[in-house]
């Protein structure tokens, strides 16, 4: 697909309604935690994972109840994205699968299954870093967090240290680019 046509579509379709949503402040445990899930990212790229992490809080007390990087290369697992699985640390650490009082940070916007993820665990608030425009599902291609015709929609909290987690992104894929031009296969 062109790179022109997102473009194209939007000027046709209209901008989505997303893209214009306001999202919710920052706290300063929201920064707190962000700065936890940037360092779990940098652990799953030195391990060949994209650098994404995520912590799962409890929005009242701050403790934490789940955390994770990716992890689909290691454990061959499709659904291994850190915020799914850090949700399921949390719900198993609650005991119970609604996270209604319970604020999911991650490094990069989630994709549809873990924004149709957290819709379905009721997380309270989402609070992520960088816009993700490829497969972004919290407001860059769709709203699903926030769809009024869900039967739930999460406070969003948009690019909570967006320069920081995008360099991780884009320092893991120029250093792929360059072995993959090396005739190095990336590290796995």
């Amino acid at each position: 697909m062109s790179s022109r046509r997102p473009g194209l579509l939007a000027r046709l379709l209209g901008a989505h309604p997303a893209a214009t949503a306001p999202a919710g402040a920052a706290t300063e445990q929201d920064r707190r935690m962000m700065t936890r899930a940037i360092e779990l990212a940098g652990q799953a790229g030195a391990i060949g994972e994209v650098p994404v992490g995520a912590v799962v809080y409890e929005t009242a007390t701050g403790r934490v109840l789940g955390e994770s990087f990716n992890t689909r290369e290691r454990d061959a697992d499709p659904t291994a994205h850190a915020e799914l699985v850090a949700v399921r640390q949390a719900a198993r650490t609650l005991g119970d699968w609604r996270l209604n009082g319970c604020t999911v940070v991650v490094t990069l916007e989630p994709c549809p299954m873990c924004a149709g993820m957290l819709v379905n665990a009721r997380a309270g608030r989402v609070v992520y870093g960088a816009d993700d425009p490829k497969a972004g599902a919290c407001r860059s291609l769709f709203a699903i967090t926030t769809d009024p015709r869900l039967n739930h929609r999460c406070e969003l909290v948009a690019g909570v240290e967006a320069e920081a987690c995008g360099r991780l992104l884009r320092e893991f894929f120029r250093g792929r680019r360059r072995a993959r031009r090396a005739g190095n296969p990336p590290d796995a």
